[in-house]
């Protein structure tokens, strides 16, 4: 089925809230098109006048979240300040304010790559795109803070991430991102060396 144009409307915007609430709530694959529905309110129709499939909704959801998560991560960095240490440190801070909210439930793009493991689905696509932009602005980030292989840097620095990610998912604590915090000081000192 061919590809619709993405419309700004307020139905559209609402059945992408509504998705990403019971998809990161239950999971991608458990939540039917009909509980989806049910639960915006919406008929079956509105939903295909946006998305031609339900993989589609759930790319456009992935996508959105990614902006905002990216947008977040963003303003944090620069209200850190001018020094570039406490730039890139400043991550670790927004991860722990994330892990210590009410609805924090893990990472919605490592859900949806192992919910999706064919590297070629949309879906999977969709997530890998997202934890690419994020090692790219650790490279800048780790370019900035004076990393002789800023790369290499932001490969380790993604690892301690994604790991905080599922340690905090699985203890329901803020500790991880603590933890991360001091792994990535050390990290970034080695790295200038």
């Amino acid at each position: 089925m061919p590809r619709r144009k993405a419309r700004a409307s307020p139905k559209r915007a609402h059945l992408l809230e509504t998705a990403w609430r019971l998809f990161y709530r239950d999971g991608y694959r458990t939540v039917g098109i009909d509980t989806l529905l049910a639960e915006a309110g919406v008929a079956k129709m509105t939903l295909y006048k946006h998305f031609s499939s339900k993989d589609e909704l759930i790319v456009a959801v992935i996508k959105k979240r990614s902006e905002e998560i990216l947008a977040g991560v963003a303003a944090a960095v620069e209200a850190a300040g001018n020094s570039p240490k406490r730039r890139l440190l400043s991550i670790f801070g927004w991860l722990e304010a994330l892990f210590g909210s009410r609805d924090f439930s893990g990472c919605a793009f490592i859900r949806a790559i192992s919910e999706y493991p064919d590297t070629s689905h949309p879906v999977h696509r969709a997530a890998w795109t997202h934890k690419r932009a994020v090692r790219e602005m650790l490279v800048g980030l780790s370019r900035e803070a004076g990393a002789k292989n800023p790369a290499a840097l932001a490969d380790n620095l993604r690892l301690l991430i994604d790991g905080a990610l599922v340690a905090a998912h699985a203890t329901g604590k803020t500790t991880p991102a603590k933890v991360a915090r001091v792994a990535a000081d050390q990290l970034l000192e080695a790295a200038k060396e």
